[in-house]
């Protein structure tokens, strides 16, 4: 009996490890998404790479069966948000 509710911890340990390890990427990736949007509505020279790379993080953890997949973005998603976003104001 032992046996199974140390496993039964250790899964639950590594799920919560998990979903830990992906909720900071995810704030990350919200902050670099942030960074994108305000460079792109200065109009400055932005880039989607910083993004995409913590999306990958993401989706390499959502293999693993808990937590969801996210899209990777690109410059002109980003442009698409902004000029929404400036249309509705």
């Amino acid at each position: 009996m032992t046996n199974v509710h140390e496993a039964i911890t250790a899964h639950s340990k590594k799920q919560h490890q998990q979903i830990s390890e992906f909720v900071l990427l995810e704030q990350e990736r919200e902050k670099a998404i942030d960074e994108a949007v305000a460079k792109c509505e200065r109009k400055e020279p932005f880039s989607t790479d910083r993004i995409n790379q913590i999306t990958v993080k993401m989706n390499e953890l959502s293999k693993k069966g808990i937590v969801p997949k996210r899209r990777l973005v690109s410059q002109e998603m980003v442009e698409e948000y902004v000029s929404r976003k400036n249309a509705g104001q």
